[in-house]
């Protein structure tokens, strides 16, 4: 029997949760639940522009790879260039890894 719960209670389940009450007609599966609750991910929504439409977006790769500022903006720019500021955006990731080898690697 799979299990079900429901979109206005949603918030409230966790995977031994079985949720569903005579006040909610709107019944769905824990397969959807869990759809549901990745499409309301903050990074699978884009606040301002279109740039940024991939599987990965690049501020989860950079939080999961624990980046530091500089690597993340290197990461950020690279990814975007071609969908959003072009050559500007190859030299600015150009001139965070400058930064990076002076600051960390010169002698």
């Amino acid at each position: 029997m799979q299990k079900k719960t429901t979109k206005a209670r949603c918030t409230e389940m966790n995977n031994d949760d079985v949720i569903g009450t005579d006040e909610f007609d709107d019944v769905i599966g824990i397969d959807e639940f869990y759809a549901l609750e990745r499409a309301q991910r903050s990074t699978n929504r884009q606040e301002g522009g279109s740039h940024y439409q991939l599987p990965i977006q690049p501020i989860e790769y950079i939080y999961k790879n624990k980046l530091g500022y500089m690597e993340g903006n290197v990461i950020k720019y690279v990814t975007r260039h071609e969908s959003k500021g072009g050559a500007e955006d190859l030299r600015k990731a150009i001139h965070y890894l400058e930064m990076l080898l002076e600051w960390r690697y010169a002698p």
